[in-house]
């Protein structure tokens, strides 16, 4: 198999497993889907999820850990997603939701299994362009929760993608890290005449 998912840490997963048994957390979730499914839900592929700070003058990327996303099955298909953070007491579940992503990101990590290089699945965000990313580390033996992206990783855009990158379709991190530089840094203002 070439997709390596990596362990989540055992307490980010008993906040997701004590949500999920919590009638209340349930009910009051603003996903619908996890509300009325059938039949036992069950979180699975645990990603790490990291988010782009900024981009170094040198090209590199700068980005830090902030959760663990759980996608939750219900039967045949992920129904929900959830997500825990880290606090100063340690890992606690944040929430669950629903929508494109959820669907995205099964078929990205299903187009990762039929690659033949193996890499390690982490999760991207890039806030300022509304972007999530599957991003395909190449070192398999690397904590998921450290390092930044390599020139040579890859980036799959989760779709809805912003205007002009297209969804599911993987891009080496020299050729989209570019493209998202320019588009997350301000235009110079022009100066007005004296």
């Amino acid at each position: 198999m070439p997709l390596h998912v990596p362990p989540a840490p055992a307490p980010a997963l008993r906040t997701i497993l004590t949500a999920l048994g919590s009638p209340t957390a349930v009910r009051e979730a603003r996903t619908p889907a996890l509300r009325t499914a059938q039949g036992p839900a069950t979180p699975e592929l645990p990603l790490p999820v990291h988010v782009l700070d900024r981009i170094t003058p040198a090209g590199t990327p700068t980005t830090r850990l902030t959760g663990w996303r759980f996608l939750i099955r219900c039967g045949d298909r992920a129904v929900a997603a959830a997500e825990t953070t880290l606090t100063p007491d340690g890992w606690a579940f944040s929430h669950f939701f629903e929508g494109p992503y959820i669907a995205s990101t099964e078929r990205a990590l299903r187009q990762a299994e039929t690659m033949k290089q193996p890499y390690q699945a982490r999760l991207l965000s890039v806030p300022e362009l509304y972007m999530l990313t599957l991003w395909l580390h190449g070192d398999i033996t690397a904590d998921a929760a450290e390092g930044h992206p390599a020139a040579t990783d890859l980036l799959v855009p989760l779709a809805p993608a912003p205007p002009g990158i297209a969804a599911h379709r993987p891009h080496r991190v020299a050729e989209l890290l570019p493209v998202l530089t320019h588009r997350v840094t301000p235009a110079p203002l022009l100066s007005s005449p004296a």
